[in-house]
């Protein structure tokens, strides 16, 4: 039977590539972003070149109770979940704008944990199912200069290892990818309100993200950290006291910020 899987923020960078990578295996589509041009060119896209069913809904995450219309209008299965959608912002907490701030935690923490709530109880019980979820290396330290991106990010990954661990044995697996710096729109929307951030060190190839994300979550594995820097910068506070960690994010934060 064909299966259905559900990615937000689709319309660029992993929720693309990991749409053309879902479309490839055969499952048909809905694809969820907030800009709907984009979102309908992704959809003509994939349509020409697989045979999957692409269905799309243009959706601001940010907005309180947009997960129970989400599920409310899909009358499927949901087999996959990508959780996916997200953004940053530049600045010290004292400064950058709380309304920004605000979507921002919607659209990491309570949207992404809504949609799970929803589909995770069916699957559990039908025995199948697999939840990606799209944390960043940023979720192992404090980041001053992006407070709150790195605390929702790693809210992300916190609550994903704890249900992965609640649904083992389940049939449902639950998968956190922590992908360092990516060459996505990401950074274009950190600077959308704020001054530019422009990390270039050790920026990866989104399509090469996404593969092993994705092949993370079809083998079941809870935790993947893409590139063998990132798995050392993630055990940084291994060898460093958090101070000198948080420390050390705030030079690059500011290095990148002068670039």
């Amino acid at each position: 039977m064909t299966k259905t899987a559900l990615i937000t923020g689709a319309a660029s960078g992993l929720g693309y590539e990991l749409s053309l990578l879902l479309a490839n295996d055969e499952y048909n589509l809905i694809l969820i972003d907030v800009d709907s041009g984009k979102l309908n060119e992704v959809r003509t896209e994939i349509t020409k070149s697989y045979s999957c069913k692409v269905d799309v809904m243009v959706k601001d995450l940010s907005k309180p109770n947009v997960a129970n219309e989400i599920i409310e209008a899909i009358d499927v299965i949901i087999d996959v979940l990508v959780n996916n959608a997200g953004f940053g912002l530049f600045g010290t907490f004292a400064n950058t704008e709380w309304q920004r701030e605000l979507d921002m935690l919607y659209v990491h923490v309570i949207t992404s944990t809504h949609l799970t709530k929803l589909v995770l109880g069916g699957m559990v019980k039908r025995g199948s199912g697999r939840i990606l979820n799209i944390s960043s290396l940023a979720a192992f330290q404090p980041g001053p200069l992006m407070s709150i991106y790195y605390a929702s990010k790693s809210y992300l990954l916190s609550f994903s290892e704890a249900i992965a661990n609640e649904v083992k044995g389940t049939g449902v697996t639950v998968t956190v990818l922590c992908p360092g710096p990516t060459k996505t729109a990401f950074q274009g929307v950190v600077s959308e309100k704020t001054t530019e951030n422009k990390i270039s060190f050790n920026m990866a190839c989104p399509s090469d993200v996404a593969q092993y994300g994705y092949n993370a979550m079809q083998k079941g594995k809870t935790v993947a950290i893409p590139g063998l820097i990132n798995k050392f910068l993630a055990t940084i506070n291994r060898f460093v006291s958090r101070g000198m960690a948080t420390k050390i994010v705030r030079n690059l934060q500011e290095k990148n910020r002068k670039e």
